[in-house]
């Protein structure tokens, strides 16, 4: 696909579209895109960036056309792309769909993705809740990701955690039979609501065989430099993995 790539003025500004009276897969963050990542966006934009466009896609058209047979996962908000990346190499028999809305963020994964040559990586700039309602079929993924979103910390914002019953809903309808669920957070509340959400979903299963539901952390999920900073300071972290029934 060669179709123009927004630059990353236009990627933001499309991303403030509003959604009254709904839940972002996103929060908006303050940060200074650097020089290193606008010329991610100039030199990668092309391959790697796919725009927003509202109508059911086939997901692995978004990719080669060698990489058609390739399941492909979702993962909403990569943050600075670090673990993304890493994982794109780990499953390279994997597609990847990255959805996020912070400038930064996107330019940082061009930059890690154009160079380190993973071309199962496809970004899309914006709110990753309108991709999977717009632009993803039912049934059309292999797994989705969703590590560290922001967990609202008081109780009067907890309504606007991403993990409530109908966003899981929304989710298992655009699951595979056998795909999964990956979850990881680092505040033990929050963590507790999405084993909460997760296990009252009827067509999800928990693979954990821990009395407590929590899962060993996968290979392809690597302890980022803020996760290690947090774990040495006694800090837990918690993942979560369900499949679809």
């Amino acid at each position: 696909m060669n179709e123009a790539q927004p630059t990353p003025t236009e990627a933001a500004a499309e991303s403030d579209i509003a959604h009254p009276r709904r839940i972002k897969s996103f929060v908006r963050r303050a940060g200074r895109t650097t020089a290193a990542q606008f010329k991610a966006y100039e030199a990668y934009g092309a391959q790697f960036l796919r725009p927003y466009a509202p109508g059911l896609i086939a997901p692995p058209s978004l990719f080669a056309p060698e990489r058609a047979a390739c399941p492909v996962v979702l993962e909403i908000g990569f943050g600075m792309g670090e673990t993304t990346a890493h994982i794109a190499a780990e499953l390279q028999g994997t597609n990847c769909i990255c959805c996020e809305v912070h400038e930064p963020g996107v330019g940082a994964l061009l930059k890690r993705a154009g160079e380190g040559h993973l071309d199962n990586i496809r970004i899309i700039a914006h709110d990753a809740v309108e991709v999977l309602e717009n632009m993803l079929p039912a049934q059309s993924l292999a797994g989705l990701h969703l590590f560290f979103p922001d967990p609202w910390h008081k109780k009067r914002h907890h309504k606007r955690r991403l993990v409530q019953p109908e966003f899981v809903a929304k989710i298992v309808a655009h699951l595979q039979p056998g795909a999964y669920i990956h979850m990881a957070t680092d505040w033990q509340p929050y963590a507790e609501q999405m084993l909460s959400v997760l296990s009252a979903d009827p067509d999800l299963r928990n693979t954990s065989s821990a009395a407590d539901g929590w899962a060993e952390k996968p290979h392809y999920r690597r302890l980022t430099k803020f996760e290690n900073r947090g774990i040495k300071l006694g800090h837990g972290v918690w993942d979560l993995v369900f499949v679809k029934y």
